[in-house]
């Protein structure tokens, strides 16, 4: 799950305070609970050095309660007075947590990713299409753009004219209507290569819709999908097209997960360039070979399972290890001791990785990561790891390496 997205305008090099937040509201006017939860949160991030401006921000902006029903969640990331980011999670998190460490919480940012999908809704008829580029969950919320395009073309309707013309009438009909589709396919695939979704969706006229789809690129018509009950005019009911615009997105992050977990299965099945485990998932990162961390659900928290160890790490994100001997041997001057999880996730971004997070009893994965590789050689650690069964005993060379590393 590509994260730069939402990385792109966050500092890396200066504290940031970053809040994952149970956002649900206990009743109607319950807002107190949600104020209560801050207030906790906010005496842990002053024990930890935050400055006031960065949080008198968070906290006017926590103050402006949503009023979404049900139980949801929220993460917002803040820096200098300046609240840098703030997204919904469809289920609150299991524990609240706030963070203030230099760069990104990539673990809290991997739940905001998952449930991203940047979608290009186009709404067509037989004149031409509204345009709407999406970054959204699973609602129709946050907005980037919105565009007409018409095609040109003013004969739109058959009409019954009779007599000797009928036929030619009704050529000239056709004809229009697939010279506007063309405009409108091509358009479309201006902007899906432009502004590369993840998803497009096409809705509208029936006829139209067919004809568009049919006229697409190639790399468009890959990622399209139509659905049923959209329209350009006024009048349709958005409740029941928004229900189903949020299953297609719903059923496509489903997917987009699970070709992660396939892949990483079908290359460990056949000890190709994919580990798991603590070490070996260690190694790769110090070598910037990750090209995907994928995490279990515990693992992501929060609270996360690594959350209660500590990792050597040094001046850059890469030199991590487990003990200080092991990055003072790369080079770092000033080796210290964070989190895991965070010193984990931080090498992850730092080498431009995506992070996945995977339910538990998805995949086996050992020590609860594993990585997909964007290259391999014979310094490559390859361990067999035995995803099928979910076991997560490996070689004795492994255990005889873990035993080793936990007991410093």
């Amino acid at each position: 799950m590509r994260l730069d997205r939402i990385t792109a305008d966050l500092p890396t090099d200066i504290p940031l305070a970053t809040v994952v937040l149970d956002a649900t509201r206990e009743s109607e006017t319950g807002d107190q609970a949600v104020l209560t939860r801050w207030k906790d949160l906010r005496r842990g991030l002053e024990g930890q050095g935050a400055d006031d401006a960065t949080l008198e921000a968070l906290g006017e902006r926590i103050r402006t309660i949503s009023k979404a029903a049900g139980k949801f969640g929220r993460v917002l990331v803040a820096a200098r007075g300046e609240v840098l980011l703030d997204c919904t999670l469809s289920q609150p998190p299991a524990a609240d947590e706030a963070i203030y460490d230099k760069g990104p919480h990539a673990f809290a940012l991997a739940r905001v990713a998952d449930e991203r999908v940047r979608y290009l809704l186009a709404s067509v008829d037989r004149s031409g299409a509204d345009l709407t580029l999406h970054e959204s969950a699973t609602a129709l919320t946050a907005r980037d753009g919105e565009v007409s395009v018409e095609g040109g073309h003013d004969e739109l309707r058959k009409a019954n004219v009779g007599g000797r013309s009928q036929r030619r009438y009704e050529s000239r009909v056709e004809d229009s209507w697939e010279r506007n589709a063309e405009a409108v396919a091509a358009e479309l695939s201006r902007v899906v290569a432009e502004r590369r979704p993840e998803l497009l969706i096409v809705t509208g006229d029936i006829r139209a819709r067919t004809l568009v789809v049919d006229a697409l690129g190639r790399e468009a018509r890959e990622i399209a999908v139509v659905l049923e009950g959209g329209s350009r005019s006024e009048g349709a009911k958005p409740e029941t097209f928004n229900a189903r615009v949020a299953a297609a997105l719903e059923q496509y992050r489903l997917r987009r997960r699970e070709d992660v977990l396939d892949k990483l299965r079908q290359l460990q099945g056949q000890d190709g360039p994919a580990v798991s485990g603590r070490d070996d998932v260690l190694a790769v990162l110090r070598r910037g070979q990750v090209g995907e961390l994928v995490i279990t659900e515990t693992v992501a928290g929060p609270p996360s399972s690594l959350a209660r160890k500590k990792l050597w790490v040094g001046d850059g994100p890469l030199e991590i290890g487990l003990t200080e001997q092991d990055v003072i041997d790369l080079g770092a001057t000033a080796p210290h001791q964070v989190r895991a999880d965070l010193a984990v996730g931080r090498a992850a971004l730092a080498q431009g990785a995506g992070i996945t997070v995977a339910d538990d009893a998805s995949i086996g994965l050992a020590d609860g990561v594993g990585a997909l590789l964007r290259w391999d050689d014979a310094a490559t650690p390859n361990d067999r790891v035995f995803t099928q069964s979910a076991d997560p005993h490996r070689g004795e060379g492994h255990n005889r390496r873990r035993a080793a590393a936990e007991a410093r």
